[in-house]
């Protein structure tokens, strides 16, 4: 039912999670993270409340294991499938007997690949092999490469309807918050196609934000 790729950049500090799923809007439910803090991907029978809980847990200081610790004692945590990297360290995955289908969590360099209903767990291997051999990228085109990588290799059993990403560095906000809520197509070609678009500008997205006297013009009509 999802599969997600969790990374951190080791030169910009920066968090992310791309996650695609055969049902809707899975980026609004599963993708946490939090500038300066880390990452959480709370996914198969979701509670987003763990996503926030961890977050918060990584805040206080908390590694991803003493994290995961806590998190393990929520209720009905066998029906949950969780990832938690922090600042420091390498990933923590958890999958609970009640996780569907094929399911498990291939731990990386600053990343960690998780899934459910899949059609292979080669699929979660190739996923953070895709995310490493891009050291020097954008966090964004890691993640993207690798739910890339991991669609190729077969994916979900059946087929994925939505797709996300969500990346965080500097500010309280998300530096790109990218969702396909449904398609009947590809949702991570077109998650991908999203990327292209928003890469280019997103710095001067910021820029308006803290410094709009600064910034440069939107260019579009009516723009001065």
């Amino acid at each position: 039912m999802t599969f997600s790729i969790s990374g951190r950049c080791g030169r910009t500090g920066a968090f992310g999670i791309a996650v695609s799923s055969s049902s809707p809007a899975v980026a609004a439910r599963c993708a946490h993270a939090r500038a300066g803090v880390g990452v959480v991907a709370a996914q198969n029978i979701t509670d987003p409340r763990l996503g926030q809980r961890g977050l918060a847990l990584l805040a206080e200081g908390l590694d991803a294991a003493a994290v995961m610790q806590r998190l393990r004692e929520s209720p009905h945590i066998d029906y949950r499938q969780l990832v938690v990297l922090g600042r420091t360290g390498p990933a923590v995955a958890f999958s609970g007997s009640g996780a569907l289908g094929i399911h498990g969590a291939a731990i990386g360099a600053d990343c960690a690949a998780a899934g459910n209903l899949l059609s292979g767990t080669a699929v979660l291997d190739r996923m953070v092999a895709a995310f490493e051999a891009m050291p020097a990228a954008a966090l964004g085109d890691r993640l993207v490469a690798a739910m890339q990588a991991g669609m190729a290799a077969g994916g979900e059993a059946g087929p994925v309807h939505s797709a996300g990403m969500l990346v965080v560095r500097d500010q309280a906000w998300p530096l790109a918050d990218l969702r396909v809520d449904w398609t009947e197509g590809d949702p991570i070609a077109d998650l991908a196609a999203l990327w292209r678009v928003w890469q280019p500008q997103q710095e001067d997205y910021v820029r308006r934000a803290i410094d709009p006297s600064a910034a440069p013009a939107f260019g579009v009509p009516g723009d001065p």
